[in-house]
């Protein structure tokens, strides 16, 4: 009789149970089992913010299933055949023995338990802010079950009147909105210059807006220095530049740290991020001992370079992966990840697929276009939605490195697009007739997306001379004068104006109009509308009549990061 292969499994968030259920599905004679320190299991980590923030009330809901079945360790055994052991620690990784010590947390007892493979899901521990005051009562992370439950009682109670979240990426974004819509007044703190460093700065820029139009408070450019008590309970917060912010709560969103004490311990590789080295099958060093999730390192696909990449989904890929290779051998590969992301701002939406115009210059990419489509996400009569895209493409080659979308409308919708362009190698003339579903209760007929592509398309053929908004703004804070053309309508510029010195001409009448433009053709002239659809036929206009220094301000007054006349 064949003896049955021993699977244990370190770790019950998201990786883990997606590893042994795998692993079960494979393998029905498998003894699998699962190490968990925590008291639940499969937590949706991803959705504490909307727990705290009242989104909805039952926390069993981010321990269901699809079909509202608590995973508990009863659900493991009766629906699955596998033990998961909760509030256990993994203590000692024996790979010459081939044995795992464990700790039971309530009885203090250890027992040796035997494995053939191994899968270590350890996940990920929240990065700390190494100042006084750090052990203050009343700041905590949004890591865990357990700080869901804190942050959700402290908006039911209703006593708090002021917080801090100190970080400004996807967490502390989304725990601020959280907080805010309790009724607590919220300062999101950031050391960096900008919020959200996924994308780059004018994307960042309007997200920091719409942040602060829902009344929260954002500091950028500046850390904590220290955390201010009384009586051993957070009273404040001193920041590098000296000022005191009062609080009574402070959530730290600055990033986590892989989970690798374990494997460290066990003399297993890390990588350079120091995450756990794994290959492609989500093999570590050990062939008997596979990772996946929070606590490895991952490959960036676009760069070939290697990335600490903490996002849920890819636990769960990585996860399905390695329960499949240490049931049934290595036969499956995880090729790496392009680091898709997006997160909820109040009802606003922010995400990006691939590099940055910042991060494929970082990478080396040295020859690079980048366009700005600003535009609904449907048509206006079916309320559409703005959104505002960023595209960066290598110039030579057209291919497709990164997308970076902000707005009220479907962002996810024009994120999981371009995500599959970049995995299929696409390149702009590829996407310029996308094959895409049309509807006007979905979609334009000539979609967001590939509107995007088109004006990228003009400018690397030469059609558009495009400039950001950001670099008009550097030009007017030089002392340049370039002559700037708004072509929208009168009402259009009573009601919405940015007061840079613009001179208005619709588009319309601009043909009747050319006398009041720069006598010299080789004046510098940057046209612009709402979204800039008009400042790029008027652009067309007047190159067609002579004049060769014309740029459209991409996005136009929609993409316009700095503050506006009205």
């Amino acid at each position: 009789m064949t003896e049955k292969k021993k699977i244990l499994v370190i770790g019950g968030s998201a990786a883990g149970p997606k590893a042994a259920a795998k692993a079960r599905r494979l393998d029905e004679n498998a003894d699998i089992t699962i190490i968990q320190k925590a008291p639940d299991l499969s937590m949706a980590s991803c959705g504490y913010p909307y727990y705290v923030g009242g989104v909805f009330d039952d926390r069993n809901m981010l321990l269901c299933t699809p079909t509202g079945v608590v995973r508990d360790p009863k659900f493991y055994l009766n629906a699955k055949g596998i033990v998961a052991k909760t509030e256990t620690e993994a203590v000692k990784i024996d790979r010459k023995a081939k044995s795992l010590t464990v700790k039971n947390l309530k009885t203090g007892v250890e027992e040796a338990l035997p494995y053939d493979r191994l899968i270590i899901t350890a996940g990920s521990v929240p990065r700390k802010i190494p100042v006084p005051g750090a052990d203050l009562d009343g700041i905590t992370t949004l890591q865990s079950m357990q700080d869901a439950d804190y942050l959700r009682k402290i908006r039911d109670d209703k006593k708090i009147q002021k917080a801090v979240v100190i970080g400004g990426g996807l967490i502390g974004i989304e725990t601020c909105e959280a907080l805010q819509l309790a009724g607590i007044e919220i300062t999101v703190i950031e050391m960096l210059p900008q919020l959200l460093t996924f994308l780059d700065w004018e994307l960042a820029k309007l997200v920091e807006n719409h942040v602060k139009s829902k009344g929260a408070n954002v500091i950028t450019d500046n850390g904590v220095a220290e955390f201010l008590g009384e009586n051993g309970k957070l009273t404040g917060v001193k920041l590098q530049n000296g000022t005191e912010l009062p609080c009574e709560l402070a959530v730290v969103a600055i990033g986590v740290n892989p989970n690798t004490a374990l494997a460290k311990d066990a003399g297993l590789l890390l990588g350079a991020t120091g995450g756990i080295l794994v290959n492609e099958y989500m093999q570590t060093s050990d062939a008997d001992i596979y990772a996946a999730g929070d606590c490895v390192e991952s490959l960036n696909i676009i760069t070939g370079k290697k990335v600490h990449a903490p996002y849920g989904d890819l636990a769960n890929l990585q996860g399905r992966v390695a329960g499949e290779n240490a049931a049934a051998g290595n036969s499956v590969t995880f090729p790496g990840t392009i680091q898709t992301g997006i997160c909820k701002v109040f009802d606003f939406a922010a995400g990006s697929t691939g590099l940055s115009e910042k991060a494929a210059r970082e990478a080396g990419y040295t020859d690079i276009e980048t366009v700005i489509n600003a535009s609904p996400d449907k048509p206006g009569f079916m309320t559409g939605l703005l959104l505002v895209t960023k595209i960066v493409v290598e110039r030579k080659t057209g291919k497709i490195l990164g997308v970076q979308c902000v707005g009220p409308g479907d962002v996810s919708k024009q994120l999981a697009i371009w995500a599959m362009a970049i995995r299929g190698n696409l390149t702009v003339e590829d996407m310029i007739n996308a094959d895409l579903p049309y509807a006007p209760p979905f979609s334009l007929a000539i979609d967001h997306s590939i509107a995007g592509a088109h004006i990228m398309q003009n400018k690397l053929k030469g059609r558009m001379k495009g400039i950001s908004c950001a670099d008009v703004k550097k030009k007017l804070d030089a002392g340049e004068k370039p002559f700037i053309l708004d072509t929208r309508g009168p009402d259009e510029f009573e009601q919405m104006r940015l007061g840079i010195g613009e001179r208005l001409i619709p588009l319309g009448a601009l043909r009747s109009r050319l006398n009041e433009l720069p006598e010299d053709k080789s004046a510098e002239i940057i046209c612009f509308c709402k979204i800039s659809l008009r400042g790029y036929e008027a652009a067309r206009v007047l190159e067609g009549r002579g004049w060769t220094n014309v740029k459209v301000m991409e996005g136009g007054v929609m993409a316009w990061p700095f503050p506006r006349e009205k």
